[in-house]
């Protein structure tokens, strides 16, 4: 499938539309979930990671997940624009994809877009969301393996992400290690993981401007083990979002929405029709 062709499956498949695709091979990790506040650094990091896998003869493929425009509700591109230069290797591929304003901060359908990325043959896929906070661990529900990416200065980070993502991440990384606070910031999150009752994942400093601690990062990533998010937490969210899509592909969901605003039915009448 050449990149035209695959363009078009993906808007397919994001338009709702069920193509038969081979689901991807469970036996190795594929997907990495990178996740992380605004501004700290997350796409720079990412192309980061581009890079150097390529260069170990990976494709790449990425997902980047942008805000949804109000006015068209497609995505606003930003990652696009910031990965131009990537994007033009041929193991490379970028998609910006919009939230459509789903719950969770993620697109529906957004494991059917992996699946046709992995049959193709990309074998390290790497999907940016938006950084909404506490809604990311919707992220769960697809990635193999989960990054999350804080930077200095960002005030009581450990308060910001708790009972988030961070119980589920598989690797934290302070990117920005060469501004002031990063140490800080890396330390403190150590002594709040080491409280938890589970093995708490590995935090490690970096600077993807810099390149320190790059190297490190990606063999870490490599050698992670299984994904260490608490079971039954990844089995609710893949459920959630699998419930998610039915109920938005439900035939009858727009007519049940605008008799909602309008008074028609209450919010047990609108569930009980979309049953």
């Amino acid at each position: 499938m050449n990149r035209r062709e695959l363009a078009r499956a993906l808007t397919r498949i994001e338009s709702g539309e069920n193509i038969d695709i081979q689901c991807r091979n469970t036996d190795h990790w594929l997907v990495l979930g990178v996740t992380g506040a605004p501004g700290v650094g997350k796409s720079c990091l990412v192309d980061h990671l581009i890079r150097s896998w390529v260069k170990m003869g990976y494709r790449v493929a990425v997902l980047a997940v942008d805000p949804s425009s109000p006015v068209s509700g497609g995505a606003l591109l930003g990652d696009r624009m910031r990965m131009q230069d990537v994007d033009s290797n041929e193991d490379v591929y970028v998609r910006s994809i919009a939230t459509r304003n789903h719950s969770g901060g993620l697109p529906a359908r957004l494991d059917r877009m992996v699946d046709l990325l992995a049959s193709n043959g990309w074998n390290r896929i790497i999907i940016e969301t938006v950084g909404s906070g506490q809604s990311e661990v919707r992220i769960v529900a697809v990635a193999d393996r989960l990054l999350l990416v804080e930077g200095p200065a960002r005030g009581d980070v450990v308060q910001a992400e708790k009972a988030g993502v961070m119980e589920l991440a598989d690797l934290v990384a302070v990117n920005k290690s060469d501004l002031p606070g990063a140490q800080k910031t890396a330390d403190e999150i150590r002594v709040a993981l080491d409280m938890a009752d589970s093995e708490p994942p590995p935090v490690l400093l970096c600077s993807a401007i810099t390149g320190d601690g790059m190297n490190q990062l990606i063999s870490a990533l490599d050698q992670l083990p299984d994904a260490r998010g608490p079971a039954i937490a990844r089995a609710r969210e893949r459920l959630l979002s699998i419930h998610q899509e039915s109920l938005l592909n439900h035939p009858r969901f727009a007519d049940v929405l605008k008799d909602l605003c309008e008074g028609e039915l209450t919010l047990d009448e609108a569930l009980e029709s979309l049953n």
